[in-house]
């Protein structure tokens, strides 16, 4: 016997002073009702409710069940209720981890507005260029940038794009000479990322075609930020994610090289161990990340 449903019944039967109405609200027969009551007075050792074919009335000890089972269910009620509340609120701690350029430039300018929306959510930032496993480090989210994901027991949503370009700086190319087709990249000095899917080969795509330029950096670094200040530098060519790439490329300190050819784009993933649908601490963030990043970007001057 489902104590639970039992109580409810028994309520629903003395709020509505009749077993047939009560059976007719709960969509069951009268005849399963009063078995139930029969069962649960047999479970308790005395008679809740006496009958006649006309009438029913509580009795003393029905009277007492009733009252506290109003209770029971009303204390129910509430922690539903505040279980439902707090599943629809944005409150809790959301722990993050994303790529370091892309956290510094991209995530942390966003999140004062989104602390402003959410004030009752906590949030850490924990910035990495390696990939982490998310479940070992305690991370409700991460966000990669790359041109695939393997597959995985965990989920990914897509929530923007990357644009990659070849840059260098105007006085190194002045003095080196500016490639005008991927084969004069030939000589020219580069500057890798480690952590790159293109470290050693760049796929060009371009007017002409595509073209698989094998490259072969001199110095090789782990931070995007290093990579731009010794392309600024004059150390040679590179590539850069366009959201490292725009100021010092608006600002002049950096030349886009080959502006005709494309590097394959990549994507930005947002990769969680539940779905964001049922957690709205990350379906708030996602959200509001995805409105920034979607925000008009001005052409360049």
């Amino acid at each position: 016997m489902d104590k639970l449903s039992v109580m409810q019944a028994f309520c629903r039967i003395v709020d509505r002073g009749s077993f047939a109405r009560a059976a007719e609200d709960l969509g069951v027969s009268a005849a399963l009702l009063s078995r139930e009551v029969r069962l649960l007075e047999q479970s308790l050792g005395t008679t809740l409710i006496t009958r006649t074919t006309r009438s029913m009335s509580l009795t003393e000890a029905g009277r007492v069940y009733f009252d506290e089972a109003k209770g029971i269910l009303e204390a129910v009620q509430r922690v539903e209720d505040h279980i439902r509340d707090s599943a629809r609120a944005v409150v809790g701690h959301l722990r993050i981890n994303a790529p370091s350029s892309f956290g510094q430039l991209v995530v942390a300018p966003m999140l004062p507005a989104f602390f402003r929306r959410y004030p009752d959510l906590r949030v850490s930032l924990t910035l990495d260029d390696r990939v982490v496993d998310m479940v070992e480090g305690g991370f409700d989210l991460t966000l990669r940038i790359r041109s695939s994901l393997k597959d995985s027991s965990l989920r990914a949503r897509r929530i923007g794009g990357v644009q990659v370009g070849i840059f260098a700086a105007p006085a190194y190319l002045a003095e080196r000479g500016t490639p005008a087709t991927p084969k004069d990249l030939s000589g020219h000095d580069v500057v890798g990322y480690l952590l790159s899917e293109h470290l050693t080969s760049w796929d060009l795509r371009g007017p002409d075609g595509a073209f698989s330029v094998a490259v072969d950096p001199w110095a090789r670094v782990s931070s995007s930020f290093v990579l731009r200040d010794l392309l600024i530098a004059g150390c040679g060519l590179g590539t850069l994610p366009d959201f490292i790439s725009r100021a010092p490329e608006i600002s002049g300190a950096l030349k886009r090289v080959l502006p005709r050819f494309e590097l394959p784009p990549r994507e930005i993933w947002a990769i969680s161990a539940a779905s964001p649908s049922k957690d709205v601490r990350i379906a708030a963030f996602l959200d509001h990340l995805e409105q920034e990043l979607a925000r008009e970007i001005p052409p360049l001057a």
